[in-house]
């Protein structure tokens, strides 16, 4: 299985790159999000990498973040997503983002994603909201773990958990905060929508 590739970038197009190792060169589809990131051709690049194999084709998918890879991986666990579908959730957001919105339960947006529907978008929470917790994805799964608290506190005080998601959305990600300093922001941001 190949795992990671460095290389020399030859070339970027919309969907991916060319990638000169040794005398071989490569195409891997990338996420449109890393591509501004990889440098300009001539410019050593190391891609973590997911190998997909059909009866017609091998795909090479990399990623410039370890993050992207794994939640490239889980993303291909959930019924009907594809390699192209989560590519495309990966282009348009970042790792931490998809991560968040998943345990927050905020399908609006995963939906934001070209063909990404609130049906497909259900259906990932569903299936990967429990696993988060477990999985590394590249953030701090505490703060994932803790955004869902915050949530579970807040529906106790008789928030709905759309105006808690609403409201945590507008926050800054301060990883240093712990719970009652991320309810008490929380409550603040509901403050000031409601008055």
């Amino acid at each position: 299985m190949i795992v990671g590739l460095t290389g020399i970038l030859q070339a970027l197009n919309p969907d991916g790159i060319m990638l000169r190792i040794g005398g071989v060169s490569m195409k891997l589809l990338v996420p449109t999000s890393n591509l501004n990131g990889l440098g300009k051709p001539g410019t050593q690049v190391h891609l973590y990498t997911h190998l997909q194999v059909t009866d017609d084709s091998l795909n090479l998918y990399g990623f410039a973040e370890e993050a992207g890879l794994k939640m490239f991986e889980l993303l291909l666990t959930v019924g009907g997503v594809g390699p192209r579908v989560a590519l495309g959730i990966l282009s348009a957001m970042e790792p931490e983002v998809i991560g968040k919105a998943i345990v927050l339960e905020d399908s609006d947006t995963l939906s934001k994603a070209p063909g990404i529907g609130k049906r497909t978008a259900g259906r990932i929470i569903l299936e990967l909201r429990d696993r988060l917790d477990r999985e590394t994805i590249g953030t701090e799964p505490s703060a994932i773990a803790l955004d869902g608290e915050v949530v579970a506190a807040l529906r106790g005080l008789g928030y709905t958990d759309s105006e808690s998601r609403a409201a945590m959305r507008d926050l800054p990600n301060d990883k240093t905060l712990n719970l009652e300093d991320r309810i008490r922001q929380v409550l603040q941001q509901l403050g000031s929508h409601g008055g």
